[in-house]
């Protein structure tokens, strides 16, 4: 009678919701956060769901927010109008290489540089060479060593730093029969394979960690790169 009057069917007055125990999903996703501090919630589920558990989206994703795991997003800044050239797309492996360098100190305040070297094919990062200062010449050697397992490219896209416009480096490029292809000054976007590794790198690795000294940089470094 009392359903009647206020027009609410039986069924819906003796619901009961059927209690989830999301204790697994929680400690999977702390298991992988934990792992990986720059995941967010598409790597997370895609993870779990490569483990072979079948939770829908929509709870994981709860439990995930219930959490507090969610990465603060930035906005984009508002930038000038600008043209940019499409960045070439090499059809094979060692056809064109990536460079840059990076910077950051270490627990102790020691300023120190990484070499970061990609390949534009596959995105594939061949090598992080990390150290207190690195010349012209050091960066050839290092170079050479990639050589040795993946072959000289083609082609090496860089920006106009001096290391890059140096005698030696363009004299180490012409004797390997490499073209180095400049970006124009004050235009990242021109190397945006290299730069958009270098944000992941600095998210993942460099902004997450205090570092004692040059030998856990590497490590930690090599590490993320496996």
């Amino acid at each position: 009678m009392s359903c009647t009057i206020v027009n609410l069917s039986r069924c819906a007055y003796y619901y009961q919701p059927k209690s989830a125990d999301d204790t697994m999903i929680i400690s999977l996703l702390k298991s992988i956060t934990d792992k990986h501090l720059r995941w967010g919630f598409p790597k997370c589920f895609h993870r779990i769901r490569k483990l072979g558990y079948t939770w829908n989206h929509k709870r994981i994703y709860r439990v995930y927010c219930q959490l507090k795991l969610n990465i603060r997003s930035k906005r984009n800044k508002r930038l000038p109008q600008r043209y940019p050239e499409p960045l070439s797309v090499p059809s094979r492996l060692g056809e064109c290489w990536s460079m840059d360098f990076m910077s950051d100190s270490s627990q102790n305040h020691r300023r120190f540089r990484t070499f970061n070297v990609i390949d534009d094919f596959n995105r594939e990062a061949l090598g992080i060479d990390i150290a207190v200062s690195l010349s012209a010449g050091r960066i050839t050697r290092y170079l050479d060593r990639l050589a040795q397992y993946h072959g000289y490219p083609l082609k090496i896209r860089v920006d106009n730093g001096t290391e890059f416009t140096s005698n030696r480096f363009t004299s180490w490029a012409k004797s390997h029969g490499i073209t180095l292809d400049y970006i124009k000054p004050g235009s990242p976007y021109q190397n945006g394979y290299i730069e958009r590794f270098n944000r992941t790198y600095r998210t993942e690795v460099l902004d997450l960690y205090l570092f004692k000294n040059l030998e856990q940089v590497r490590k930690i470094t090599e590490e993320w790169l496996e």
